[in-house]
């Protein structure tokens, strides 16, 4: 079987038991995006693949490790047709807690040519890392940002090191575990959830690029992000995992 399979199969396991269950005894469910889509597959990494095949994978092994932690994980966007951003959180109404998948990129004037397999692509190596952004206009930026940085310090705890690149950009919410203040992304005001939108590196880093896309450290990253997001869940009040 594979990965996808298991995790389609586990996703509907868990749907079968929240529908078997009464609401106060159901796990928190999240809410898991897929950044981007098919028609606009955001960043090419510096090896040509596209940043929503880069999303698509990381996302599918966060809801897989949500579901072996007993919280009901939905993939939003899982067919990358979901094209206006308003709609993403709206396509897991019951939802706990969304979280937005991407990967990164720079500026078009930092990069540089190179040819890689006979195509004339370009790249970037002086930036890598993770960061985490959240909204002053979510209707709950207190528990956007405690999410945010219960990931972020999760993942510095697992050896992953986070970028400073977009605080040029975008001020710091919380320094210490790379979650910055981004107040216009749809994704995060366009919902009554706590909502976050994860970075999780650079894909026009030639180096950073061949780990994001190594199945074993996207399995890493997605423990790390769903322990953050269960701790923030408890502390949030939310209903707990099912054991």
């Amino acid at each position: 079987m594979t990965a996808l399979a298991l995790l389609r199969r586990l996703a509907a396991t868990a749907a079968c038991a929240l529908a078997c269950v009464p609401s106060w005894a159901r796990p928190p469910i999240v809410a898991v995006d897929v950044g981007h889509t098919l028609a606009a597959a955001g960043a090419t990494s510096a090896r040509g693949r596209t940043e929503f095949a880069f999303n698509r994978d990381l996302a599918h092994e966060v809801a897989a490790a949500l579901i072996a932690r007993g919280i009901a994980a939905h993939l939003v966007n899982d067919d990358g047709r979901i094209a206006a951003l308003r709609d993403r959180p709206k396509a897991v109404p019951d939802a706990d807690f969304f979280i937005s998948i991407h990967h990164d990129s720079v500026s078009q004037r930092l990069l540089k040519p190179w040819v890689w397999q006979g195509r004339a692509l370009d790249y970037n190596d002086d930036y890598a890392g993770h960061s985490l952004f959240v909204s002053h206009d979510n209707p709950k930026p207190d528990a956007s940002l405690l999410c945010a940085s219960a990931i972020g310090a999760r993942l510095q705890r697992l050896g992953f090191v986070p970028t400073d690149k977009n605080a040029r950009r975008h001020a710091w919410a919380d320094r210490a575990d790379t979650v910055h203040w981004y107040d216009n992304l749809v994704v995060l005001h366009r919902t009554a959830l706590p909502a976050v939108l994860f970075e999780a590196g650079v894909i026009k880093n030639r180096d950073e690029e061949l780990r994001l896309r190594d199945p074993a450290s996207q399995r890493r990253m997605a423990d790390g992000i769903a322990t953050g997001i269960a701790a923030c869940l408890q502390v949030m009040g939310a209903p707990p995992p099912v054991p």
